[in-house]
């Protein structure tokens, strides 16, 4: 059974964006980006210096997926459970997206890329908020990679959230037919992209932490023991080639 877990973890093999790129990519990457805190406190830094960091490394990220061909990247940057941490690494938390697209966002349209964003907007701060929808006004003609940032987002919500509109368009006879999987997935703040071919996360924990539940049923896992602030392209590299080397049957032969 250990040997399982060794299979998702990080490789010693070096991989070259070439070889990569002979291989399938994988069309949606999710990733999980963990380890931010503890990177901080090994370096005897405040939580906020890991987050500052973290912001950097989705930068890099972004533009060797935007490389590659990955066509959608989604990264969990504050979950609904994160109001429960500090106040004051909340509110550090919450300024990040207007940082990053302040300093990143020219890049981004030069890179071809379109910025989305998938959560419950309502408890969002309007400073961060304004700051993610410019970028979402400024890149949506883009054609290249989609960055999809899952801001103030919990899958369990989302899926309670995607049941109570569709009551509400039975009730409404907006809906009609008996709902299935197609119908119901275009009621979830995922709506219009692909299920994520591969999820990525760092810092050794082995668990979801509520991030696209639904969404996350035939993807394959890849964990990594690297803290976020310390995950560089090579180990992105890593895990598309571990991706490359599964076996995909959707639950066929």
């Amino acid at each position: 059974m250990l040997g399982k877990f060794k299979f998702w973890k990080d490789t010693p093999e070096t991989v070259s964006e070439e070889e990569i790129v002979k291989g399938q990519i994988p069309n949606h990457i999710a990733i999980i980006m963990d380890g931010n805190g503890r990177w901080a406190k090994k370096r005897s830094l405040p939580r906020t210096a890991g987050h500052h960091e973290g912001m950097k490394v989705v930068k890099r990220i972004t533009k060797l997926s935007s490389r590659l061909g990955v066509k959608t990247l989604t990264v969990y940057a504050f979950s609904t459970e994160n109001w429960k941490r500090p106040e004051d690494e909340v509110n550090y938390l919450l300024r990040l997206p207007e940082e990053f697209m302040g300093a990143f966002l020219p890049e981004l349209i030069e890179e071809n890329v379109q910025v989305r964003i998938m959560g419950n907007k309502d408890a969002i701060p309007a400073h961060t908020l304004n700051a993610v929808e410019k970028a979402v006004r400024e890149t949506k003609n883009n054609t290249g990679l989609i960055l999809n940032f899952a801001l103030n987002y919990g899958g369990r919500a989302e899926i309670i959230q995607a049941v109570n509109s569709i009551l509400s368009d039975y009730k409404s006879d907006a809906l009609t037919h008996e709902v299935n999987e197609d119908i119901f997935s275009k009621y979830l703040m995922s709506e219009g992209l692909p299920d994520p071919d591969l999820l990525i996360r760092t810092s050794g924990e082995i668990r979801l932490s509520n991030f696209m539940l639904w969404q996350l049923a035939y993807t394959e896992f890849w964990f990594s023991d690297v803290l976020w602030p310390d995950f560089r392209e090579k180990h992105l590299l890593e895990a598309i080639q571990a991706f490359q080397k599964r076996g995909r049957r959707f639950g066929g032969i």
